[in-house]
């Protein structure tokens, strides 16, 4: 098991970036990315898996909410992403290599690999040996996590220096498209210790959870996602080590 860095519990992380489509700086974004480096925040972002197999700073399936097309992105190659402006902002969709050069190491990175299987099951690989290929000469502080543990289980064996978290939730059934069978399984986190997993980026309204707890008190650390206010951020530090943020600017920054 490899240990979170401390800078990953001493920053609080921006979620998708330090994001506001008020001020030109969509999801995901190389602005909302130099916003947050600019800020001293922790970024947050997610990949996805390009036709040509290179993994995509992107969190959407579908182009539709976050650009002005549609379709998947999986359908598209890299360079038309990359043309392909951001909705509220004038810069295409970047790719992971080039926000790894854009970051440099100058605040903790934690990449959330998007479920590529549909169900969070096994059918997975491309997106994360692309991920890992960026990866190869980054030296930055940087941290991976994915809600599916098949996941994880792949990026122990092609990153194995690279610590590695699950991403956790109360599986509500109506807020997944899950089966009541596999929201059942993922929500008591029955994979952390298979998957070599040190943390876990938990929902923030079930922190409560006896199994957050008691990873907690095995040693795990417990991150959290999404915090969007002061009162919020306090309620989930009562538990969470560090919070995922967005819509608001909470202190601990540079």
């Amino acid at each position: 098991m490899i240990q979170l860095p401390p800078s990953f519990l001493q920053h609080p992380i921006a979620h998708r970036a330090l994001h506001d489509i008020t001020d030109a700086r969509p999801e995901n974004s190389r602005a909302a990315i130099r916003a947050a480096l600019s800020a001293g925040y922790g970024i947050e972002i997610d990949v996805q898996l390009s036709a040509d197999r290179v993994a995509i700073v992107f969190h959407d399936y579908d182009l539709g909410r976050l650009t002005g097309t549609h379709g998947a992105v999986a359908q598209r190659r890299q360079q038309e992403l990359a043309g392909i402006p951001l909705t509220g902002g004038d810069e295409g969709i970047p790719d992971l290599t080039e926000t790894l050069n854009l970051i440099a190491g100058k605040v903790p990175l934690l990449i959330e690999i998007k479920d590529q299987d549909g169900a969070m099951g096994s059918d997975i690989g491309p997106l994360e040996t692309a991920v890992a290929d960026a990866l190869a000469s980054y030296t930055g502080p940087v941290a991976l996590m994915s809600f599916n543990p098949h996941s994880v289980a792949r990026m122990a064996d092609l990153c194995p220096s690279i610590p590695r978290g699950l991403v956790t939730s109360s599986y509500d059934p109506q807020d997944w498209p899950l089966s009541n069978e596999i929201c059942a399984h993922l929500r008591h986190i029955p994979d952390f210790d298979r998957v070599g997993a040190s943390f876990i980026s938990h929902e923030a309204k079930d922190l409560n959870r006896p199994r957050v707890h008691e990873l907690k008190r095995q040693g795990a650390s417990v991150l959290c996602w999404t915090v969007r206010s002061p009162m919020e951020e306090a309620t989930a530090r009562k538990v969470a080590q560090n919070i995922t943020f967005e819509g608001y600017l909470p202190a601990g920054s540079a």
